[in-house]
């Protein structure tokens, strides 16, 4: 009687056929054991072999096939008959005279190389692994395990990668994520049969953990191409943050997300998992060519209609990544500078608020999607803010005191007003930014009218500079000195350059690492006070003459000669180079020449923008003003003196006010009509022209000419005072009575502000060269140095600013780097040759304590008592110092800024107990 048999899968006959046809058997015919069932082609053609498939239930069904044979064709007959119910007479006529099992096993070991069988658990896994492998074997087979034994894992690694059109090393959410990319591939798996797809599905799980979940449920629900947006979303719906339920909104929006898994409902695995693949997939196309970039942006642009869809847009203020999220991050920055903002203009800005803010640009500079230059006007932001939370203090008691805050502070100021002035995209953004640029502006008003009473009562009383150096006496002062020490200089005036414009010019020089920046005694930057009005044809001329007088190109070459014979004076003109020469031939000669002492070249890039672009909107560097880094890659052996013939003030767009006047230029007129608001009246030597008595305006606002990006004249301070900035190549001992220079920057441009401890202690910046400790009831500390240039005398004392601050106190911090200090090992690694001083590796490494292991380079510098250019050496011996065994304990940040100090690894290598 007949056994009841399965149906063959037709791939299952042809590897069957194929291998009866391999053993070169003569028969004309193969019985094969399986239901009596046939739908496919009847007709199989292996090698140019035409088989015909005959289901056969009867024995006179099989002897019927026999006799209808044709010549040219062999014979397959499914039956589920026995040998003894087909009869001896049938069998004669057929392979082997015997019917063939078609044992799944058999066929997979077939398609795997032929001498190979399965393990156990590749069995158990069940029957359908063996059809699939078998019906979707290559045409090739598929590649042979190592041995003889076919293990689950080879067999299903191949199978799944089979499918997916992945490469079976390439398992993983990786690899699963980009498959989701393409649609085609998809449909393969979603039309296997369900139990093919079950398993299947069931081994990606173990081979590329649970993400495999979530992707293979979008895919078998429809939604697979939407498997990386959906992983976004999962980020923001699931917040990595342990132990913290989620609030209705989200678990509404998670329910409202189920049927793109086809009803599958995520785990918070699962869905931290899938997040993370899905954010790094981005990271990853982001940093690819244009197509995988093109590819991210499109995905990143679906995740937020899928957001709107579920109605979570405003949640996305979580996401690190999708657009949207950026924009949400930007709007509450600019909700937090505006509540830091306090309602009159006479109190500062409240502390905590103002870290809020901080708060948020965090937040804000995190996102990977951030536009870099909306984020830089952020940072821009906050560092006003910070400025308007420090107490003023008294007004400047000397002309010397005002030239040295538009320097050391006001300067930068100018410098972050000017981004947060060009404003934001975004119109909430902006307003924050409008209130901002107001709130700041009332304070520099005052500081502008302060510096301009200052200045004239200076002019008007005929006062002596003092230690104060004016233009007239730049070249005596400044550039002859450093020619009698027998070096030579190059003298770049670049005509138009403000302390703000400076700050950039001479932090881009900084940045090369080929100049080192040389300051009085190493201290502060000072600057230059120029002539009045602060015009080219009064300032340029007086600078290259040594006297007051107006002059054009021609009485500054007379003056220029006369004093200083073997040296040249190069204009515009004589700076313009034939094609393919980045500096002209006679120019690099005369730079090169050891016979002239000096070389002096006017650029006018600065200036030229006033009339023909727009300079609030310029960073300016040794990129963007013309010629500047090809003269200065001529001149390594030449102490390099930048400064100016005077500053400028951008136009304040709708905000400009235009006064009557005499005269048509842009900002200063005769003396016809008495002063207005905002305006003075200077008298003096000084006044070069209006036959020594000119009008000035001092609000920035103001013009009498033509409109134009920009103006110079008048008496604000980012007009009169000029940066002098003075840089060597890496020789900090160039210039006598000079040396290499601190930080510049002020401690509000790069500190952020911190509440004090919850203990009371109040946590302030230590002193350069100090390390930090509490506040005690003695007043405000001494200055470092002195503020002026050769042996100034001291300003009157400032009220001192609040603290700017740390996160923690500084106490335990104290115990733990004396602890270290007192160390063995300590002892042992200390570099007995070249040892840093055990008080600046205190004070470095107290900051970093302090800073819960963080902080800015120039904060260390500042801190540590080091000059700007030797940082990276100092840097470089405490990492080495640290570094017990090889173990990382210092680094630097990828954004080669920040160093970052591992204080549970320092603890352990240094034997410490915790604080």
């Amino acid at each position: 009687m007949s056994i009841s048999r399965v149906a063959v899968r037709p791939a299952a006959v042809r590897r069957k056929v194929e291998a009866w046809l391999a053993e070169r058997d003569d028969a004309e015919a193969i019985v094969l054991l399986a239901r009596p069932e046939w739908t496919d082609d009847p007709v199989l053609t292996i090698d140019d072999t035409r088989v015909r498939v005959v289901p056969c239930p009867t024995p006179i069904a099989a002897r019927a096939a026999l006799a209808d044979r044709a010549d040219h064709e062999k014979l397959v007959l499914l039956t589920d008959l026995t040998d003894t119910e087909l009869g001896d007479g049938l069998l004669a006529h057929v392979s082997l005279q015997t019917g063939r099992s078609v044992d799944p096993w058999d066929l997979v070991g077939q398609a795997f190389g032929g001498q190979v069988r399965p393990e156990s658990t590749l069995v158990r896994t069940g029957r359908w692994v063996a059809d699939a492998l078998t019906e979707l074997a290559p045409v090739a087979g598929w590649p042979p395990p190592a041995g003889t034994i076919l293990t689950r894992d080879h067999a299903l690694r191949h199978l799944a990668g089979a499918v997916l059109a992945l490469d079976p090393d390439e398992l993983d959410g990786a690899g699963l994520l980009q498959w989701s990319t393409d649609a085609p591939t998809q449909m393969r798996f979603v039309e296997l049969p369900a139990v093919w797809a079950d398993g299947i599905e069931a081994f990606l799980v173990e081979a590329a953990g649970p993400i495999a979940v979530p992707v293979l449920a979008a895919v078998r629900a429809g939604h697979g191409t939407d498997a990386i947006p959906l992983g976004l979303l999962a980020g923001v719906l699931w917040p990595r943050s342990p132990g913290r339920a989620p609030d209705v909104e989200i678990a509404v929006a998670r329910t409202r997300l189920e049927p793109r898994f086809g009803g599958t409902r995520l785990t918070d695995g699962q869905a931290t998992l899938f997040a993370e693949a899905a954010e790094a997939w981005i990271y990853r196309a982001l940093d690819g060519d244009d197509a995988v970039r093109h590819d991210a942006h499109r995905l990143l642009r679906r995740a937020e209609e899928l957001a709107a869809e579920i109605d979570v847009t405003e949640r996305l203020v979580a996401s690190t990544l999708l657009p949207a999220g950026f924009t949400q991050r930007m709007r509450a920055f600019g909700a937090a500078v505006r509540l830091a903002l306090p309602r009159s203009s006479a109190l500062a800005p409240a502390r905590d608020l103002v870290e809020k803010a901080q708060d948020r640009l965090a937040e804000v500079e995190a996102h990977r999607s951030a536009d870099r230059s909306r984020v830089e006007t952020a940072r821009m932001a906050v560092r006003l803010l910070r400025w308007l939370a420090i107490s003023e203090g008294r007004a400047p008691a000397t002309m010397l005191a005002a030239l040295q805050r538009q320097i050391r502070d006001d300067g930068w100021v100018d410098r972050a007003r000017l981004d947060v002035f060009a404003g934001d995209v975004d119109q909430q953004v902006a307003q924050a930014y409008r209130a901002l640029h107001a709130a700041v502006d009332v304070r520099r008003a005052r500081h502008n009218r302060e510096f301009a009473e200052q200045l004239q009562d200076m002019i008007g009383a005929e006062r002596e500079p003092g230690t104060l150096i004016q233009v007239e006496d730049v070249l005596n002062r400044v550039v002859r000195p450093i020619l009698d020490n027998g070096r030579r200089v190059l003298l770049l005036l670049l005509d138009g350059m403000s302390a703000a414009a400076g700050i950039e010019i001479a932090d881009s020089l900084g940045r090369s690492g080929a100049w080192t920046e040389l300051t009085p005694d190493g201290g502060p930057r000072t600057g230059v006070l120029a002539a009045l009005p602060t015009v080219t044809v009064v300032n340029r001329c007086s600078l290259f003459t040594g006297r007051i007088t107006v002059g054009d190109r021609a009485a500054e070459q007379r003056a220029f000669s006369a004093q200083f014979p073997d040296s040249v004076l190069l204009h515009k003109a004589d700076l313009r180079t034939p094609a393919g020469l980045a500096v002209d031939p006679e120019v690099a000669a005369a730079i090169a020449d050891s016979a002239v002492p000096m070389v002096a070249a006017v650029i006018n890039t600065i200036d030229d923008a006033l009339d023909r672009s727009d300079p609030g909107t310029i960073e300016w560097s040794t990129d963007t003003v013309n010629g500047l880094r090809d003269l200065l890659a001529v001149a390594q052996d030449r102490v390099v003196v930048l400064v100016s013939d005077h500053g400028h003030v951008v136009d304040r767009g709708s905000e400009a006010v235009l006064l009557s006047s005499d005269s048509s230029e842009n900002r200063w007129r005769p003396a016809t009509v008495a002063p207005r608001d905002g305006e003075l009246l200077f008298a003096g030597s000084r006044v070069a022209l209006g036959d020594g008595r000119v009008i000035l305006p001092w609000r920035e606002e103001l013009r009498y000419g033509p409109r134009k990006a920009g103006y110079h004249g008048g008496a604000a301070p980012a007009e009169v005072v000029i940066p002098l900035l003075v840089f060597a190549a890496q020789d900090e001992h160039a210039v006598p009575g000079w040396a290499g220079a601190p930080v510049s920057s002020p401690e509000w441009w790069r500190e952020p502000i911190r509440q004090p401890a919850s203990n009371g202690t109040a946590v302030v910046a230590p002193r350069p060269g100090t390390r930090p400790t509490s506040r005690s009831a003695s007043g405000p500390k001494k200055p470092v140095q002195d503020e002026g240039l050769f042996d100034l005398p001291s300003p009157a004392p400032a009220a001192p600013p609040p603290p700017t601050a740390t996160p923690v106190p500084a106490e335990p911090a104290l115990v733990l780097v004396d602890a270290l200090l007192a160390s063995p090992v300590y002892a042992d690694r200390r570099d007995a040759r070249a040892p840093i001083p055990d008080e600046r590796v205190a004070a470095m490494l107290t900051t970093l304590v302090v800073g819960h292991g963080r902080a800015a380079l120039e904060t260390l510098a500042t801190r540590a008592g080091v000059p700007v250019h030797r940082m990276p050496g100092t840097f470089a011996a405490l990492r080495r110092l640290l570094q017990v065994e090889g173990y990382p304990v210092l680094s630097l940040d990828p954004d080669g800024r920040t160093a970052k100090l591992d204080i549970p690894l320092m603890i352990e290598q240094f034997g410490l107990e915790p604080t």
